[in-house]
């Protein structure tokens, strides 16, 4: 089987643009999260049970702050939803980190893209679904089923720079951005390309949303007077989890195609494991046995041991069962027979109390931040953790980072409909 390593990163977060910026300032404990109840229309606003959001910072000058025309054309940013430039956005970052510019017949039919989104842009979908009500067929664009599509993120991607592999797009609700990175790694173990730009991506920052998400009790009511201090994983007083929006991208690319080249390696993707809870259609089983088995087959797929596991970004999204759930999974791993020692912690964060659930881009952001704490041998902190209720022997690495030397990261993902995900990343060893 052919090995799968990491040489390129971007990333578009609630922390600001730039994976460096939004990892520098993730480590710092800052906080993206803002409330939304004066956001317009306010009718439609105020009244929702929650009014915080893991926002994007947009503004029309200064460092890290969103504004599509330094990425796009004016014609890209007519023809594309936000959910796809940010894509677009971050795959940039990501090519231009990795240094990879395909030119060659060969070089493109052997680079594609695995980019998919949980809801993508409901603004589109919205909007028009009204002006189709109120005045008919041709107040709809043709630029509307285009500008929907899931699909299109990894399109527009492959339009852009000309990239002829697997074009693919997972949308399995908050485990997209973990499928997509796991789908393409085996893209390229099977001889399928060389480079894959694989990740997620997702805009959804609409009422429609929070009301959806609101109706079913999914989202955190308690601390709409506090923002930075509403999506609280592991802690006593979460409530539910907390919406964000954002992009993030990694460049995969094949061992020896990448050592040829000369690339920078961040590390390598080691194992991928899948699995399903066949339960409930937005709660996993209590006992997390089905994210159990999903970071277990993960591990025997990179071949590594529990014991050897030296920090896991849990999914941990804030939810009392959610929550819960994994941390008796990652118990059950951690200490069966090849696990830990019993006198030995293990290193789990949660990094949504800085930047919200990024929904169909989570599992990707997540990705990118376990692959940056083995480059920087360090933890980034669960925000706003001061009173956990999980028993365990767990270091949650509360409120802020710890220097750790981490040879082996694992990063879960969970979504609706009881689909799980883990990668498992390492060190790159020659």
């Amino acid at each position: 089987m052919r090995r799968v390593v990491v040489t390129g990163l971007g990333a578009i977060t609630p922390l600001g643009v730039g994976v460096r910026r939004s990892w520098s300032r993730l480590l710092a404990g800052d906080s993206g999260i803002v409330s939304v109840a004066n956001f317009e229309p306010q009718r439609q606003w105020k009244d929702l049970p929650s009014t915080v959001a893991g926002i994007v910072p947009r503004a029309s000058s200064g460092e890290g702050q969103w504004r599509p025309g330094d990425w796009l054309t004016p014609s890209e940013q007519r023809r594309t939803s936000t959910f796809t430039q940010y894509a677009l956005a971050a795959t940039a970052e990501a090519l231009e980190d990795a240094q990879w510019q395909p030119r060659s017949p060969q070089q493109l039919e052997a680079t594609g893209v695995c980019l998919g989104s949980g809801i993508g842009n409901l603004d589109d979908i919205f909007e028009t679904s009204i002006a189709f009500h109120q005045e008919g067929y041709k107040k709809v664009s043709p630029l509307f089923v285009p500008k929907i599509l899931i699909n299109m993120a990894a399109g527009h991607i492959a339009m852009k720079y000309g990239f002829q592999g697997p074009n693919h797009a997972a949308t399995t609700a908050c485990t997209t951005g973990a499928h997509s990175i796991g789908d393409a790694s085996r893209f390229i173990a099977f001889g399928d390309a060389d480079v894959m730009v694989a990740g997620g991506s997702e805009a959804c920052i609409h009422p429609l949303t929070f009301a959806g998400f609101g109706r079913s009790r999914s989202l955190s009511t308690t601390f709409n007077h506090d923002p930075p201090s509403s999506c609280r994983p592991f802690d006593r007083d979460r409530s539910g989890f907390v919406v964000g929006e954002g992009a993030a991208v990694v460049v995969l690319e094949e061992l020896e195609h990448a050592k040829a080249r000369g690339a920078r390696i961040y590390a390598e993707l080691k194992g991928y494991g899948c699995s399903g809870d066949a339960y409930q259609m937005t709660a996993p089983r209590d006992d997390g046995s089905g994210a159990y088995r999903g970071m277990k087959k993960a591990l025997q797929h990179a071949m590594i041991k529990p014991s050897q596991v030296d920090y896991i970004n849990a999914h941990a999204t804030g939810t009392t069962i959610g929550d819960s759930a994994e941390a008796l999974a990652i118990q059950s791993l951690m200490r069966g027979p090849e696990g830990y020692a019993t006198d030995d912690q293990v290193t789990v964060s949660s990094t949504k109390g800085s930047i919200g659930h990024l929904l169909g881009a989570a599992g990707a952001i997540e990705a990118v931040i376990s692959i940056l704490s083995i480059a920087d041998n360090i933890v980034p902190p669960t925000r706003n953790l001061h009173n956990s209720d999980i028993e365990s022997s767990f270091n949650f690495v509360p409120l802020e980072p710890q220097n750790k030397t981490v040879d082996v990261a694992m990063s879960n993902s969970f979504g609706f409909g009881g689909t799980n995900a883990s990668l498992v990343f390492s060190r790159f060893q020659r």
